[in-house]
């Protein structure tokens, strides 16, 4: 019987990506927010302030987070317009501050035509990621639960309801089912999520990812795990081992397409550590918000494991979660 036992990780020390000028601004939007768009599109917000100059990033969903351009401040309020991608067919601009305590903000989007839509935004102000990475050999973990039981979907369902169903159940595995075999970031079949959240925790899981092919391991929710093989185009913070586009694997430590990995995977405090085919390649590194795709955007609530389905072809199976025990 294979050990599913947490893997810890000694504490280091890192320098965060925001500045101690930052943590000294006192203006009220400037922070780290959870968006509630009345779309319902997941979407945050970093705001800095240094020397009289505004840097802004707000991820819609698969977007660019930015920083974005044209930032304006007046009568209290910021503006500005979002990078986005390539192939977007419209330009959105963003209007947001304080409005009687609470975050206040619309999204306007003008297509090439002319049509305009508003999409009105609420937000959650977001405590900073804590400083001090925790020391994760006095972190105590509970009994590791199984998430899959090999036979069918019971505690699993598909994030969207009106897209395709790729996700099943084929000689004990959990499989993805999907004819696309692009990276674009979007697709036509669902993504699939456990019925339960958690907060903390350590998480087992092992992969089977073809060549060129991707998915990903949304820890909440909110950071992804990138899925892809060895040899994939995709590297760095962007290739196997990384969380996605935020924090880079010390080594590329995976394996060929079409060969299993295992995937330990430890989230404490905002903080990661990422073992891979049993080598640590991200050490207890602080995530600064959450990675594109993500379909939760506040850390403070519990979330749940969230599967890419909307890319490629994928294979999961011996899924454990053992959940952080609080004192």
């Amino acid at each position: 019987m294979k050990s599913i036992a947490p893997t810890i990780a000694a504490p280091l020390f890192f320098l965060l990506w925001f500045s101690p000028a930052t943590a000294r601004a006192t203006h009220e939007l400037v922070g780290d927010w959870s968006l509630k768009l009345e779309s319902g599109t997941p979407a945050w917000m970093s705001v800095r302030q240094s020397d009289g100059k505004w840097d802004v990033k707000l991820r819609l969903h698969v977007g660019p987070e930015g920083p974005h351009k044209d930032v304006t401040f007046s009568d209290g309020r910021l503006n500005f317009t979002l990078r986005q991608n390539k192939k977007a067919t419209d330009t959105k601009t963003v209007n947001v501050g304080i409005k009687n305590g609470i975050l206040d903000g619309v999204i306007v989007s003008t297509s090439k035509d002319g049509t305009v839509q508003r999409d009105p935004f609420t937000g959650k102000k977001i405590p900073p990621v804590p400083s001090t990475p925790p020391d994760l050999s006095k972190v105590r973990f509970g009994h590791p639960i199984s998430l899959f039981n090999g036979k069918d979907l019971t505690g699993w369902r598909p994030h969207e309801r009106d897209k395709i169903m790729g996700w099943g159940v084929q000689d004990g595995l959990l499989v993805n089912t999907t004819p696309k075999t692009d990276f674009s970031a979007t697709g036509a079949y669902a993504n699939l999520r456990t019925d339960a959240v958690f907060e903390d925790f350590w998480l087992h899981i092992e992969f089977n990812i073809g060549e060129s092919r991707n998915s990903g391991v949304y820890l909440r929710g909110m950071y992804e795990a990138q899925v892809v093989d060895r040899d994939s185009r995709m590297q760095g913070k962007q290739g196997v081992g990384a969380i996605f586009g935020s924090i880079a694997p010390s080594k590329n430590a995976g394996k060929k397409g079409g060969e299993w990995q295992t995937y330990d995977l430890t989230l404490v405090d905002r903080h990661v550590t990422v073992v891979l085919n049993g080598e640590k390649v991200i050490d207890n590194q602080p995530v600064a918000g959450p990675t594109g795709g993500a379909v939760f955007t506040d850390p403070t609530q519990p979330g749940p494991i969230h599967l890419q389905g909307d890319h490629t072809s994928v294979k999961y199976r011996d899924i454990y979660l053992a959940p952080v025990v609080k004192d």
